[in-house]
């Protein structure tokens, strides 16, 4: 069996509150030690999505980032999977029993993006209608479903893709944290190349622009940080109608550290 390959990451996030809202309900964080990313975009009155999508962050990022710490690099993905199901299960249950329990944060969720790299390996669950696309040979694909109204319409064959992208009715999501006892993440596995690029984004982003207009700031040959902030002004300048919040990591070269051991090894 091949042995998966040992790569680099590079990581870059970056929110907005935009050009309309008053306050920021999105969040991001990024936990280089562990390789782990994650994005969320609350909603609920007041403050209420700001809360729920912290919490959300703040939650996986303590339970499931303490747990990649303390496993074993050689933790099989399967593991490392049912581990992730279980963090987002968690701070599901926690986002709504502060929404039960406290009457100002009624009816608050979020929806959520959390990934980790495990050498070529990406596990990456999400729920709602945050998006994470992958970039790759200058390609890119969109690599989670929304779990939305309008997907559903789409997967029914009721709208076709270019309809539900004119409509007004994009942000009715499906699925959120923190709004039903029952509610799970969609959990998948991918493989990981040398210069994938992939992007973890809110609809602030989306909303804004088309998979075209993404592809082409995605593969601009410049810095993370500066892809982050092209993305997020092309969003204000279309209108910046909603929070923006993209999270980029890039998948370095291989490791040679490794290989240049074992060609040494192998030397007469």
């Amino acid at each position: 069996m091949k042995p998966p390959l040992k790569l680099s990451y590079e990581f870059c996030a970056l929110t907005d509150t935009g050009r309309v809202r008053s306050n920021n309900e999105d969040a991001v964080a990024i936990h280089e030690a562990t390789q782990l990313v994650m994005l969320a975009d609350g909603m609920g009155g007041y403050s209420a999505g700001e809360v729920a999508s912290g919490m959300a962050i703040n939650y996986i990022g303590t339970e499931f980032a303490q747990w990649l710490e303390d496993a074993p690099a050689n933790t099989p993905v399967a593991e490392v999977r049912r581990a992730l199901e279980a963090c987002v299960d968690n701070a599901n249950h926690a986002i709504l029993g502060a929404s039960l329990t406290n009457p100002q944060y009624l009816g608050m969720g979020t929806t959520l993006v959390v990934g980790v790299f495990r050498g070529d390996r990406l596990i990456l669950a999400h729920i709602g209608d945050s998006r994470c696309y992958r970039l790759r040979a200058g390609e890119l694909r969109q690599i989670t479903r929304d779990h939305s109204w309008l997907q559903e319409q789409v997967d029914m064959g009721l709208f076709t893709p270019a309809q539900a992208a004119a409509s007004g009715l994009r942000n009715l999501v499906t699925r959120a944290l923190g709004v039903d006892a029952s509610m799970h993440a969609e959990v998948n596995e991918f493989t990981v190349e040398p210069q994938d690029l992939f992007i973890l984004c809110s609809d602030g982003l989306t909303d804004m622009m088309s998979d075209d207009d993404l592809a082409a700031l995605a593969r601009l040959p410049i810095a993370l940080p500066d892809k982050a902030q092209r993305m997020v002004a092309l969003a204000n300048a279309r209108g910046g109608r909603d929070n923006i919040s993209v999270l980029l990591a890039q998948a370095g070269a291989q490791d040679t550290r490794r290989s240049l051991v074992s060609r040494l090894l192998r030397m007469p």
